[in-house]
């Protein structure tokens, strides 16, 4: 009797300390920076795409915010490793947003290190979207002609001006956002369909959620809203479209804050949270971020958004393993998914998590 009452004690105890280690101040700079590392680690031991695809570009940027935050220099290496194996070259397509997401990283870079080489083949490329139409318009009708791209290509223009003092980046992305702009974005809802597949015609006819209300993806909106936030970032505070900009982002974020969750969290489907129950990280963080970023920036109302994204933060935080990696992640796709479990990751997963965890890390609380 009083070994099993000895096994019993010792395994409550267990369980006690386990619960308390796996319960930090999650607000606090230290554990913010650990459990970045924690992931960034994690992440970079297991590699899945090649590392000039869109999905490194969403990794990569939150690793080099990581960079900002922690100054870790196994994260520089890291950050210098991709460029090299890359040989600082964006994708093969130069027309698609996609394949220009990772020059955002070579560009931030760049200006540490003050390399041309880190640059210029971005440049090239975005050269040739300057003066030629591409595969994109003529499948699509635009070029940008998904809701993701707003991610992945306007904040590559706008750092590209804002390094190099070329404004013609700014006026090539003011044309081509306002086009998606035009096509995607929904007035009544302030969201943006995924692509022209998800809009209802004039007949009231198109996908809709088992609910009837019409498809917004999380992750497609967390995109853009994570897209803005690096593109205001960026853009001059007397550029002539700033104002369409912020007021877009202010529109979407209070929207956005609207749609969460009891746990903190954004479903994949915003407007049908009940068909697609559990919280889906890569959404979830980009919104954080944008979020947090608001706030930090004085954009935001800090009495009206604070807690929604504390909340979020609290809520994300639950989706990390102990080793550092980040589940719950809907994997790739094009629209709001349920086939993802707490072992699904993907690197855009991680890169979500440490963007957001950038900007918590300066809240001031």
């Amino acid at each position: 009797m009083k070994l099993r009452f000895l096994i019993l004690w010792f395994v409550a105890a267990a369980f006690a300390m386990s619960a308390t280690a796996q319960s930090p101040d999650i607000f606090s700079r230290k554990n913010i920076e650990a459990g970045m590392l924690s992931a960034a680690k994690w992440q970079l031991a297991n590699p899945n795409h090649p590392l000039y695809e869109w999905t490194n570009g969403a990794f990569f940027a939150g690793l080099f915010s990581a960079y900002e935050t922690t100054k870790s220099p196994e994260i520089m290496a890291a950050l210098m490793d991709m460029g090299e194996k890359n040989g600082w070259k964006p994708g093969p397509r130069f027309d698609h947003a996609d394949d220009i997401a990772i020059s955002q990283t070579y560009i931030d870079i760049y200006r540490i290190k003050r390399d041309k080489k880190m640059i210029q083949p971005t440049i090239d490329a975005v050269g040739r979207l300057k003066t030629e139409k591409g595969e994109q318009v003529a499948k699509n009708g635009i070029t940008w002609w998904w809701c993701d791209a707003l991610f992945m290509a306007p904040p590559t223009l706008a750092k590209l001006a804002q390094t190099t003092g070329d404004k013609s980046y700014l006026a090539l992305n003011d044309r081509l956002f306002q086009e998606t702009y035009d096509r995607l974005f929904n007035n009544e809802e302030n969201l943006y369909a995924r692509d022209a597949s998800y809009l209802i015609d004039t007949k009231g006819a198109g996908k809709r959620e088992a609910n009837g209300k019409k498809v917004f993806w999380s992750r497609g909106n967390g995109w853009v809203v994570g897209g803005l936030v690096r593109l205001l970032k960026e853009l001059p505070k007397d550029h002539p479209k700033r104002a369409f900009y912020e007021a877009q982002y202010k529109a979407m974020m209070t929207r956005i804050a609207s749609l969460q969750q009891a746990d903190g969290l954004w479903r994949s489907s915003l407007l049908d949270p009940a068909s697609f129950p559990g919280g889906e990280a890569s959404g979830s963080g980009f919104d954080i971020y944008a979020m947090a970023w608001g706030i930090n920036n004085k954009m935001l109302d800090r009495a009206r958004f604070l807690p929604v994204v504390k909340k979020a933060w609290t809520g994300l935080n639950t989706l990390v393993h102990p080793d550092g990696k980040v589940g719950w992640t809907q994997p790739i796709g094009a629209d709001p998914r349920r086939n993802f479990t707490a072992q699904s990751w993907e690197v855009y997963g991680a890169g979500a998590f440490l963007l957001a965890g950038s900007e918590i890390a300066k809240l001031k609380l």
